[in-house]
């Protein structure tokens, strides 16, 4: 029979992405991460093996919380061109008004470690693909509804406006103020045109 974990996994997973959002992935030791967690060290080994499985299980709950539960919402919510516009808009307001210029865990994942560990890299590169995958299907689904022009190439626009996305997200690290990161969406809203 497996032990029981005396503590609050739900709780000590999401102080362990504050953990690596806040300080990144090299800089969050395990001292820190099972201080933030509320757990010792032991435990912290004991229920996740090292820092590096942690950081896999750490990622997998941002994409959860953050960006999955957005689309689903937004998708759910909006028809597909209003979904990629409030996309855009929820990505800009949030980085806008975060105080302390974090940026997005996944993005900044791509760029401190996705390099150095091709396993993580593989998984953060599955992660954007499916923001990709939320404007293709929103591009198509618009084109089909005569919202967008249906001459546009949605695989194309699509890893465009993920560039726009990694775009807004890195400038909001540096501290970037809303109207700069409004003006790197305009010009891939402008696009989408109108319809037919």
């Amino acid at each position: 029979m497996s032990r029981l974990k005396a503590f609050d996994e739900d709780r000590a997973l999401d102080a362990a992405v504050d953990c690596f959002w806040a300080r990144g992935y090299e800089a969050s030791s395990v001292r820190d991460l099972a201080e933030a967690m509320g757990i010792g060290s032991a435990s912290l080994y004991n229920a996740y093996g090292d820092k590096r499985e942690l950081f896999v299980l750490a990622l997998e709950r941002y994409a959860n919380r953050s960006m999955r539960e957005r689309i689903a919402r937004i998708e759910a919510r909006h028809a597909p061109k209003q979904a990629i516009e409030t996309f855009l808009a929820e990505i800009i307001e949030r980085s806008a008004r975060d105080p302390d210029s974090k940026g997005c865990l996944l993005v900044n994942s791509a760029l401190d470690v996705a390099s150095r560990d091709a396993e993580i890299g593989r998984l953060v590169t599955a992660y954007l693909g499916e923001i990709r995958a939320f404007f293709r299907r929103s591009l198509e689904a618009a084109a089909r509804d005569g919202q967008v022009s249906g001459q546009i190439d949605a695989a194309t626009l699509s890893a465009h406006f993920l560039g726009v996305v990694l775009g807004i997200r890195v400038l909001a690290r540096t501290g970037a103020k809303r109207r700069l990161l409004e003006s790197v969406a305009e010009p891939a809203l402008a696009l989408l045109g109108s319809g037919q």
